[in-house]
Parts: structure tokens; sequence; C-alpha cells
């Protein structure tokens, strides 16, 4: 059985250890999987990843210009999609993805305030596969912010100012009210483990439908 799941929300919304924790059950299960991540899963991405998240960037490119972030963001979903997310799918592995398009939308365009439709040009023009089933992790802006401070490892767009991220999160909400069959909710300050379980029985009852 073959599907792509994606896992979305603001940094410190806890979706990283999601992928995790449900590739663990589902292999436990029986089923075959693949985790990836969004931005730096090739050696092409890690480079652009670089340019995007690094906090201290090389003279110059600390004021990079939204539509450049965009634009690395898409070049980098090319590469990923190509060389890691089709051929695991080729393959009948079910993926699962630490960020995708949602990502962009919320970040580029409802934080960044660039043009929805522009964003949704480049979509169409470079990503040619979309996500069966969508994991929203929704928590509060201030609290996301809170848990990647807690870590130590703020990057680029962690440090935004917590507006930034009450837009992001905002568009990530508009995009599962948008579009409720792929995109599912949940609150991400239910224990980890519950939102494992959760996750978990979700996509094996999506499958059960998949022809």
């Amino acid at each position: 059985m073959t599907m792509l799941v994606s896992f979305e929300g603001i940094d410190g919304c806890g979706k990283s250890t999601q992928v995790h924790a449900v590739s663990l059950m589902l292999t436990q299960s029986g089923y075959e999987c693949v985790t990836t991540f969004e931005p730096g899963a090739t050696r092409t991405g890690a480079r652009i990843r670089q340019l995007l998240l690094d906090v201290v960037n090389p003279p110059g490119l600390d004021n990079m210009a939204p539509l450049t972030e965009l634009l690395l963001f898409n070049a980098q979903r090319v590469q990923h999609i190509e060389e890691v997310i089709r051929p695991a799918l080729h393959r009948k592995k079910i993926v699962l993805v630490d960020r995708f398009t949602d990502s962009t939308i919320a970040y580029q365009g409802f934080g960044r305030g660039i043009d929805l439709l522009l964003i949704e040009t480049l979509r169409r023009l470079t990503t040619n596969i979309a996500p069966e089933i969508t994991f929203l992790l929704d928590i509060d802006a201030a609290e996301g912010l809170r848990r990647t401070a807690a870590l130590n490892k703020t990057d680029r767009m962690e440090s935004e100012a917590l507006e930034f991220y009450e837009r992001v999160r905002g568009g990530f909400l508009e995009i599962a009210a948008m579009q409720p069959q792929r995109v599912v909710t949940l609150q991400g300050t239910v224990p980890p483990q519950e939102l494992t379980e959760i996750i978990t029985a979700m996509i094996i009852e999506r499958l059960a439908l998949c022809p």
C-alpha cells in the first residue's frame, strides 16, 4: 500500500516527533514507511536549507526578499519530490513528510504576505503530487515559541516575532477549514503517545479505503 501523508503546524507543535513515532507504530503494524522532511532532505535541499534557515547567513544574505525565500522553498521541493518522495511511492511505501506545500502557503503566504495566487501558480508548476491526508497539529503561537526557545536551536524562521507566528497559525487553520476532506486538525497539546495512536489509526483507516 502506498500513501503520502504530511504533517504540518507552526514551529514547536510536535510534528517532527509524530512523524517518527507514527512511522515506528506503522512499521510495527506491518507497513513499510519512509520518513522525510522539508527543507533539506536531499543534498541540494540541504544547501538550500542553509540559505533559508541559517541564523548567521553569509554577508548579503541576512535580508532575504520574501519572493526569494518562496522560490528557494519551491526549488528544494522539486528535488525532494523527484529524489525521495516519488521513488518511495513507486516502491509502494507510506511516505510521512514533515512539512510540505501547506507550510509554504502558511509561512510565505499568510506569514510574509506574498500573494496566494502566485504561490498557487508556483505550486502547480513545481509540485505535481499532493498528500492523501494531512495532519495539522495546532497550538497557540506563544506556546510554539516557548517550546522552540527551550530547545536552544532557533533558526532564521523560528526567530520571527509572535505576530508572524499568529499569522502563520491562522493560515494553517484557514487551509484546514477550506480542505476538511484532506486536513485533519489535532491539538498539539494532547499527550504525544495519544496523538501517535490517533494519527496511526486514522492512516490505517484511510489505507483500508484505498483501491
